[in-house]
């Protein structure tokens, strides 16, 4: 069985920036998930808070994590077309899934009349899965460009193209 690496590096410049990408947009989602869970579970078992409302403020904390973490990372090797641009297209996309994520939560909540932590919790991740997919898209496609510059998109380091502010940090 091959291993990991050699995989990597039998699929190329280009493959190697989507694993790149998608490793990284997946370790932010991630983290931004864990902060999402989180903030769910404080606010509706510990603070009281409705089941809907928590939703929609942990989304919102969570999803401004998850621009900058793509920004600054998954993402970093793309086109900037402004953070203004970027920030409110990437807010539409996270608006539908919010959509996607509160109707579920609600549909349980109330039509079903399930109130406990746990069953809220399972059809929270549930939305968030189904979500995963039509964000990952939606911000390849519409909110982080693809590079201009031809070098751009066969430079594994992302860094051609880029002003100094915009180069994704060595680790």
């Amino acid at each position: 069985m091959p291993s990991f690496r050699s995989l990597v590096a039998r699929l190329g410049t280009r493959g190697r920036l989507v694993v790149k990408e998608l490793s990284a947009f997946g370790v932010v989602g991630a983290v931004c998930f864990l902060i999402q869970i989180g903030c769910f579970q404080l606010l509706y078992a510990h603070l009281g808070v409705g089941a809907v409302t928590s939703n929609l403020l942990a989304t919102l904390v969570s999803m401004t994590a998850a621009y900058l973490g793509h920004r600054h990372w998954s993402f970093a090797h793309r086109r900037r077309s402004g953070v203004a641009r970027e920030y409110v297209v990437f807010a539409a996309i996270n608006g539908v899934t919010l959509l996607l994520g509160l109707a579920v939560v609600a549909v349980v909540r109330y039509p079903l009349g399930q109130d406990g932590a746990l069953v809220l919790q399972v059809a929270n991740v549930g939305s968030i899965v189904l979500g995963t997919v039509v964000r990952y898209l939606g911000y390849r496609r519409w909110v982080f460009l693809a590079p201009t510059d031809e070098r751009a998109d066969t430079d594994p380091g992302g860094e051609v193209g880029l002003d100094a502010a915009a180069a994704p940090v060595a680790s």
